[in-house]
C-alpha cells in the first residue's frame, strides 16, 4: 500500500494491496432514482434517434442509439429516459450519456430481460459487454484477430485495489463455471488466471493454468503478464489481442456465468475506495450509480479542489464530477483531500535519469518528453519509442521535476491514434 505522496524523490518499492484474509462483505448502494449510462457513440444530430427522452425502458433492456449502431448499452431499471446529451471523456472523445428515472416501485420486483443466449461467442457479445467487469466480447468476437489465450486477471493491476482478489476469494466456483462458459462459447483452449504469490485464494483449477504473479508492482500489467509467464514480448503499438491473448478480469468472468445460468444481465458491480485518510471500502454499487451515492455511504465528504481518481493512482484518471456514474470497468475509486494533493510542475527536465532507470520497458522518457511537449508526436513514436510505454506510470511517480509525465504519454498516444487515422 502506498503510504507515501504518489510523487517521490526515492526510488519506490511499490507493492500490491492482498485481499483480507476473511474480507467482510460489501455495503449495498440503494439503486439511486437517477441512474447515469455512457453509451459509446456520438449523437448524430442528422439522424433519428431510436431512443429519445420520455421513453420508457424497461430493465435489462438493450439500447442502440441507430439502427445500425454496433455499440449499445443495457438499462439497469425500468424507468423513464430524462435526459440524453453528449459526453467528453478526458482526452476530448465524444461519446453519449442517458440518464434514467428510476421506477423505485417495481425494480426490486421486476425480473431483468430474458436473453436469447447461445453457446456461441457472437450470441454473448450481442447482449453481456456491459456486464460488471466489462467483458472483452467486441475482442473476442472478431473475426480479424485469432484468440488462442484467455488470461484471467485475479490479481489486481493497479495499486490501493483488492476488487479482482475479492471476487475471486468469494465467487471461486461461480469463477470457473465462468471460465468453463468462456471456453464453450469462444473455443479457446488454453485458459489462464493470474493469482497473487502471496495471496490465500485456494482451490482446484481444473484446466486452468495458474500464473503466481509478483508482488511489486507493475508485475500485473499486461504487458509484464506476457513477458513473465507466456514468454511473449508486446511489441511497440500492438496489443495482446495481436499477439493472440485476451485479458479478462474475475468479476467480468464470474459476470458472464451468472448471466449464462439466469439467461439475463448482471448490473451490481464491486469497488474498492479509498477515502481521504486511506481508509479503504468495499462497496456494490448499481452500474449508473453516480459516485457520490457511493461516498454517502461511507461519509466520506468531497471539498472543493478534492480530487477523485477513478482507476487507482498510477493508473487511474481524475473526474472533475462527483456525478459521474460507477462504470462496467470500474473496480477502484481514490479519494485525494486537496491538502495533500502532489504537485506537479511545468519545470523542464532535470535530467535526473530517474524515468530511464525504473521504466520497464526502457523508453528513454525524458528526451520523449520534449518531442510530446512541442507535439511533435511522430517522431516521439519514431525515434523515442512512444509506442513502446505500457502505461505503468512510474515515470511520473519518481519525476524529480514533478513533470506529469505519464499523462502527457497518454495524451501523445491519442493524438497519435488521430492523426494516423487521418491518413
Amino acid at each position: 500500500m502506498i503510504k507515501r505522496s504518489f510523487f517521490t524523490l526515492s526510488q519506490p518499492g511499490l507493492i500490491y494491496d492482498l485481499v483480507e484474509p476473511d474480507p467482510k462483505e460489501p455495503v449495498s448502494i440503494p439503486i439511486p432514482p437517477n441512474l447515469i449510462l455512457l453509451l459509446n457513440e456520438p449523437i448524430a444530430n442528422t439522424r433519428q434517434a431510436l431512443i429519445k427522452k420520455g421513453a420508457a425502458v424497461e430493465k435489462g433492456e438493450k439500447l442502440c442509439l441507430y439502427n445500425d449502431s454496433t455499440e449499445y448499452t443495457i438499462s439497469p431499471v425500468t424507468g423513464i429516459i430524462t435526459a440524453i446529451d453528449s459526453y467528453a471523456d478526458v482526452f476530448g472523445k465524444i461519446s453519449t450519456y442517458l440518464v434514467i428515472n428510476n421506477d423505485q416501485s417495481q425494480t426490486s420486483q421486476t425480473d431483468s430481460a430474458a436473453y436469447d443466449l447461445k453457446d456461441d461467442i457472437t450470441s454473448a457479445d450481442q447482449y453481456l459487454r456491459t456486464l460488471p467487469g466489462a467483458p472483452p466480447l467486441k475482442a473476442l468476437a472478431r473475426d480479424d484477430v485469432k484468440i488462442n489465450t484467455i488470461v484471467i486477471t485475479g490479481a489486481d493491476s493497479d495499486l490501493l485495489s483488492t476488487t479482482s482478489q475479492y471476487v475471486m476469494l468469494k465467487s471461486w466456483e461461480m469463477l470457473k463455471e465462468g471460465a468453463r462458459v468462456l471456453k464453450t462459447i469462444t473455443k479457446i483452449p488454453k485458459i489462464c488466471i493470474t493469482i497473487p504469490e502471496n495471496s490465500n485464494i485456494q482451490g482446484g483449477l481444473d484446466s486452468i493454468v495458474l500464473f503466481k504473479t509478483a508482488s511489486k508492482y507493475p508485475s500485473n500489467l499486461p504487458a509484464m503478464v506476457l513477458k513473465d509467464h507466456l514468454n511473449m514480448v508486446l511489441p511497440a503499438g500492438k496489443t495482446p489481442e495481436d499477439l493472440g491473448v485476451c485479458f479478462i478480469c474475475a468479476e467480468a468472468v464470474v459476470s458472464l456465468a451468472k448471466a449464462y445460468k439466469k439467461k439475463s444481465a448482471e448490473f451490481e458491480k464491486i469497488l474498492t475506495v479509498t477515502g481521504k485518510k486511506g481508509t479503504r471500502y468495499r462497496a456494490k454499487a448499481t452500474i449508473g450509480t453516480p459516485l457520490h451515492k457511493v461516498f454517502k455511504a461511507f461519509g466520506i465528504r468531497i471539498n472543493d479542489q478534492d480530487r477523485i481518481i477513478i482507476g487507482g493512482p498510477m493508473r487511474g484518471f481524475s473526474t472533475f464530477t462527483h456525478n459521474h456514474p460507477v462504470q462496467p470497468d470500474m473496480d477502484t475509486i481514490v479519494i485525494q483531500s486537496s491538502d495533500i494533493i502532489p504537485e506537479i510542475s511545468d519545470y523542464p527536465c532535470v535530467n535526473c535519469g530517474k524515468c530511464l532507470r525504473i521504466c520497464p520497458a526502457n523508453v528513454p522518457v525524458n528526451i520523449l518528453v520534449r518531442y510530446l511537449e512541442a507535439d511533435q508526436y511522430e517522431e516521439a513514436a519514431d525515434k523515442y519509442d512512444l509506442d513502446s510505454c505500457i502505461e505503468c506510470g512510474l515515470c511520473s511517480y519518481v519525476c524529480t521535476a514533478k513533470i506529469p509525465l505519464f499523462q502527457y504519454i497518454q495524451l501523445g498516444k491519442n493524438e497519435l491514434l488521430k492523426l494516423r487515422a487521418e491518413v
